[in-house]
């Protein structure tokens, strides 16, 4: 059963037919650039979004001919509010990425609540202050798989799924799927302008603003899309992906893991999906900075032409020479959380060249994804045999060598570098029988390449490091959310 998948990222809205065999045909990208009004502001135009869904999927289905459901993969906690008789935003979205109700998240902590800026809680509070002071208006809230249904359905349904509604910071921590009474009255927040919270993989209505009005058969965030499109599906599965930042999973089963917020390790607890009414349970660790080093040695420092580059380069020597680089332009993620520490360069001498910086920053991202990989270990009790990863930078060979080597186990390279697209048409395909279970999941699985340690890369030595990187800022240092 084919399945056509509309993928809503932070920067561009991507639609693709799959087919049964997962081939991905007849994509179609549409370029939506989130604005930033001054820093720590990320907006974007939820209207020009919807209609970006629109035209990217009746581009991809004009080419691909009829399908038998649709699948939603999409940024998480990114936060819409729109008129329900007109179907228009009330203002700008507000990204996930936005840091403009910090201070209202630390209120919140003073008085009980723990909810960090990235979720979608403060946002709506902060748009309903701003658009709906006296909260008087008929609005719909929604984070994007919300949004992009109520345009797909031409506003047949107001629905999410219990993977993004988890992270909306909206729910109770007993049950992250359910609205969370105490705090929606402590934000005066309308229970009337939520949505409908569905399964992961489950029709939830008909996209009755496309050709043939498919059904609509999975809803799912986009790191869980990711995780399932790797396979990932049993306990102790992991994968990384390595976009900008990284994000580590990792399914550890029907049982929520006994920490609500912040594991030991520094990871989150996040549903991965949600099929008759049965959640299954992940943690999630973070890396602030990835893809976005090699950009910095590119675009800031010139010393390398494109971010493709990195790999000659970084072969051209055959280690660092003590060379060590820390990526922390914004802070640490798991297992630190740091936001005071900072980016830095250890170990220069006269004889260091450009190849040493450029394997640096290559091995410090691996060396912070072996973080990761230690960090879900320690939270889960659970190890993690294989690390499957996608992303862009799984296209370069020396950085999987150098990740096998820090995390000292083998990576399986995704055959395609963004795996949501597949993720979600899985789940999709589960809702209307093509799949038959998740173990059919877990066979789909064929990794592009696998890669074995060859070595090691010193981790006594990247401890040191961060440990100097750490506290840079120490008034951010402080701040823990």
């Amino acid at each position: 059963m084919s399945v056509l998948v509309v993928d809503v990222g932070t920067s561009s809205v991507r639609a693709a037919v799959v087919e049964p065999d997962g081939a991905v045909r007849a994509e179609h990208v549409v370029e939506t650039l989130p604005d930033s009004p001054s820093d720590g502001l990320v907006e974007f135009d939820a209207r020009r979004q919807g209609d970006a869904a629109l035209d990217a999927a009746r581009a991809a289905l004009g080419v691909a001919g009829p399908v038998d459901a649709v699948g939603i993969s999409n940024q998480r906690a990114s936060t819409v509010v729109w008129e329900r008789a007109t179907g228009e935003p009330v203002g700008p979205a507000i990204g996930w990425q936005d840091l403009r109700t910090v201070g209202a998240c630390l209120q919140l902590r003073a008085e009980g609540f723990r909810i960090p800026p990235n979720l979608s809680a403060t946002k709506l509070q902060w748009m309903l202050d701003q658009y709906d002071a006296d909260r008087s208006r008929d609005l719909c809230f929604g984070t994007v798989d919300t949004w992009i249904t109520w345009v797909l359905s031409d506003g047949a349904h107001h629905v999410t799924d219990a993977s993004n509604v988890a992270v909306t910071g909206l729910t109770t921590r007993a049950d992250p799927t359910v609205f969370d009474d105490p705090l929606l009255d402590h934000l005066r927040v309308p229970r009337s302008m939520l949505p409908t919270v569905t399964d992961t993989s489950a029709v939830v209505g008909t996209a009755n603003a496309l050709p043939g009005a498919p059904p609509i058969a999975a809803l799912v965030g986009d790191q869980q899309a990711s995780l399932v499109g790797q396979g990932c599906v049993h306990p102790g599965d992991a994968k990384i992906t390595f976009g900008t930042g990284g994000m580590l999973d990792l399914v550890v089963g029907d049982t929520s893991p006994p920490f609500a917020s912040r594991g030991d390790g520094g990871t989150f607890p996040i549903v991965a999906w949600r099929r008759a009414g049965k959640l299954t349970w992940a943690l999630e660790a973070i890396m602030l900075a990835a893809g976005t080093s090699v950009q910095w040695l590119r675009d800031d420092l010139g010393l390398i032409a494109s971010s493709d580059d990195s790999e000659a380069v970084a072969a051209a020597c055959p280690d660092t020479e003590g060379v060590v680089f820390v990526p922390a332009p914004l802070g640490l993620g798991t297992p630190y959380w740091d936001y005071g520490a900072r980016g830095a360069l250890f170990g220069i001498t006269r004889g260091t060249t450009r190849a040493h910086i450029v394997r640096a920053v290559l091995e410090g991202i691996a060396q912070r994804g072996a973080d990761l990989v230690e960090a879900a270990e320690h939270d889960a009790g659970l190890r993690i045999d294989v690390l499957r990863i996608d992303g862009g930078m799984s296209d370069n060979a020396m950085f999987v060598q150098s990740l096998a080597n820090a995390a000292q186990r083998p990576v399986e390279v995704s055959p395609v570098r963004e795996a949501t697209t597949r993720g979600a048409a899985l789940l999709a395909q589960l809702a209307i029988g093509g799949i038959a279970d998740l173990a059919d999941v877990a066979a789909t699985w064929k990794p592009r390449v696998r890669v074995e340690p060859t070595g090691t890369l010193d981790r006594d030595r990247w401890r040191a490091a961060i440990e100097r990187s750490q506290r840079w800022i120490p008034e951010l240092s402080a701040v823990d959310f």
